[in-house]
């Protein structure tokens, strides 16, 4: 059982991810990631969950490097990634790299491929293997790219050299080696037996958005395709034959971009998602279309589903779509009806990722994560509307959480409504009202819809606070004009909508409206920061991984073009930049803030959390800085989580609950 008054047992409990199902079905296996024994690092190990729910789960593999990615190849053989060493290389032969592992229905785990630039998506069909690695600009896959790599070691070069954009991703440096897309026979996977599908080039393969057809003749992958010097990049999707033969562009339209490709079942067509990029004036949107290979028509499958669908499924006998949506505070499972267009709401609540479906078409099986509970699997038909699945017996299941979950909800100006869960903790009422925490969601087109092991609120709600989770305008699941409404505009609608919910929360009896705080990372530490400069109302203000100086971000994150489609090119169009930014505005902060970033953090760089520091101080706010040299964008070792929330806690208690400051032990 969970204690999260404990962060010791909250980080103890199980974490799952991933999904893959046998082609018999009779098989579902995910990855359960724990502490490992020095609780440094989390290791990931494969579990066969029972697909029936009548047994136990049972561990399938266990390594002090984790395993992870798990596919069934089509004799049943189950093939998954990991970085541990093969027991039957000599001494010193093995590296450090992801390395491809099969186990057979029967029998131990063998190493089958490990390439020098390691092993990074792979998918199994037919006679095929599918799989990405990096390899070095001008090298061959193989020898001469493992030559090249201890070239540079043996001369201690580090040094990348760009002639494109984009250079970093996240918290990754991109290049000197870049990912390509091989194919293997599953009967004799070997390093010279390798067939290179997508060209030598600098970022160019969307390495995550690959498909293979049933027959594993044909493979799908996403590829970059410069636009113009203001514009940087689309992606695009081209269609390869597996034994390296013809290759062609598939799904390229000017303004848009695709992704996450699915074949149907006779190989004659992919549902992708097709991604309407943004504008100054049109936020970024998905659709789902149907890509025709025999003339590469596009033709939109749900013209007027007003949500933003993700993961397309493809039903056994081709009938259906099954994809997940965002809607009203969860993440459903859809079905669409490819005869008819009929769309169907499966699951009644929640957040659904992963989703398979077994082999006859009558089943679904996904991990399935709440507010209130961490992701688990689940069964539950494919068809029927609101259904509640059937949980699976796997680790990491929650006995109760210290609180309860509501909603509520306030209708604005312009006649929106905006909606909130409200965590409550336990002994919350009017003769004993909560002290209140606004939390921020990132983003910024998202939504509080799930578990997060990274922002999570019972945390909190242990320690007797109520966490406010609101939606305001930006985020998803309330149709494109909810998203519309804050589109280039972050300091108006997100702020007010915020307020307005919040002033909602502080009207309870259960609530302590003279002890509140705001909290946020990503897009939630921008809206903390803008929210330090318009008022005055919170007695503390945390800022995690925020935007502060608008103008230095835009060419300084990793995705600068992006950026720019929605604010603007400060140097021609700085009107947004000038509107938005919270730097502008440092003058009028008056309220205690903790400011929190990782140095290695590409997507807003450590140069924002170093300048709002410094802002806060040379004009006398009250501020603390929590600096993390090897983290990134999300703090995630355990104990670096640790000291962020005991930190965290020190400071609301500080300056909400009036107690004197603690600094945490180990800082």
């Amino acid at each position: 059982m969970t204690d999260f008054a404990s962060f010791e047992s909250y980080n103890a409990t199980p974490r799952l991810t991933s999904l893959a199902l046998s082609p018999d079905g009779t098989r579902l296996v995910t990855v359960v990631s724990t502490l490992a024994p020095d609780g440094k690092t989390w290791q990931g190990a494969l579990w066969e969950v029972d697909p029936t729910g009548e047994r136990d789960a049972v561990r399938l593999t266990r390594s002090a490097k984790g395993d992870s990615s798990p596919v069934f190849a089509p004799d049943g053989s189950l093939l998954f990634l990991s970085a541990r060493p093969n027991p039957l290389a000599k001494p010193g032969e093995t590296k450090e790299q992801k390395a491809l592992w099969r186990l057979p229905v029967r029998g131990e785990a063998a190493e089958v491929l490990r390439p020098g630039g390691g092993v990074g998506h792979i998918r199994a069909a037919g006679e095929t293997l599918l799989f990405t690695s990096s390899a070095y600009r001008f090298t061959e896959f193989g020898d001469q790219d493992d030559a090249k790599r201890k070239a540079r070691e043996d001369a201690g070069v580090t040094a990348i050299l760009h002639e494109s954009y984009p250079i970093r991703y996240w918290d990754a440096d991109l290049g000197p080696a870049y990912p390509r897309l091989f194919s293997v026979s599953l009967g004799d996977i070997a390093t010279e037996k390798v067939t290179t599908l997508s060209e030598d080039a600098e970022s160019r393969l969307s390495d995550e958005d690959i498909a293979l057809s049933p027959d594993g003749k044909w493979a799908v992958h996403g590829h970059g395709v410069d636009v113009s010097a203001s514009y940087g990049r689309r992606t695009e999707l081209r269609l390869v034959a597996t034994d390296g033969g013809t290759s062609r562009a598939i799904a390229s339209e000017d303004g848009f971009s695709f992704f996450d490709a699915a074949f149907t079942p006779d190989g004659t067509a992919v549902i992708a998602i097709r991604f309407r990029e943004s504008t100054a004036d049109t936020p970024y949107r998905r659709d789902l279309v149907r890509i025709d290979l025999a003339d590469d028509s596009i033709t939109p499958l749900a013209p007027d589903f007003q949500e933003e669908p993700d993961h397309p499924v493809v039903s056994p006998d081709g009938s259906a779509v099954f994809f997940t949506a965002s809607h009203l505070g969860h993440q459903p499972v859809w079905r669409l009806d490819l005869a008819t267009g009929e769309i169907t709401k499966l699951t009644v609540s929640g957040y659904y990722s992963d989703v398979v479906v077994s082999p006859d078409g009558k089943t679904l099986y996904a991990l399935r994560n709440s507010i209130d509970h961490p992701p688990q699997p689940v069964r539950f038909a494919a068809t029927g509307a609101d259904q509640d699945p059937e949980r699976l017996r796997a680790p990491g299941a929650l006995e109760s959480v210290p609180g309860t979950l509501t909603e509520i909800s306030t209708v604005v100006a312009d006649g929106r409504t905006v909606r909130s869960w409200l965590v409550l903790p336990e002994g919350a009422s009017a003769d004993s009202p909560a002290p209140l925490v606004l939390w921020i969601h990132g983003g910024p087109v998202m939504s509080w819809n799930g578990w997060t092991w990274r922002w999570n609120p019972w945390l909190m709600a242990a320690r007797g606070y109520a966490i406010l989770l609101p939606d305001p305008a930006l985020s998803t699941g309330y149709g494109p004009d909810f998203i519309k409404a804050g589109w280039g505009r972050w300091g108006a609608e997100p702020f007010t909508d915020l307020m307005a919910i919040t002033d909602v929360a502080v009207e309870r009896a259960d609530i302590d409206a003279s002890r509140t705080a705001a909290m946020g990372g990503s897009f939630g530490g921008y809206m903390a920061n803008w929210i330090a400069t318009q008022t005055d109302r919170f007695r503390a203000i945390v800022t995690h991984a925020s935007l502060w100086h608008l103008d230095a971000f835009s060419g300084g994150t990793d995705s600068s073009y992006f950026w720019m489609r929605e604010m603007g090119d400060p140097l021609t169009h700085p009107e947004r930049i000038a509107a938005n930014s919270p730097h502008l505005r440092v003058a009028d902060i008056k309220t205690p803030m903790l400011v929190i970033h990782g140095d290695k953090d590409y997507r807003v760089p450590i140069g924002e959390g170093h300048r709002l520091y410094f802002d806060l101080v040379r004009h006398g706010v009250t501020a603390k800085y929590l600096y993390y040299p090897t983290e990134n964008h999300w703090i995630l070792t355990p104990g670096n989580s640790r000291v962020w929330y005991e930190t965290v806690w020190a400071f609301l208690a500080e300056h909400v609950l009036d107690q004197d400051w603690e600094r945490p032990e180990l800082l």
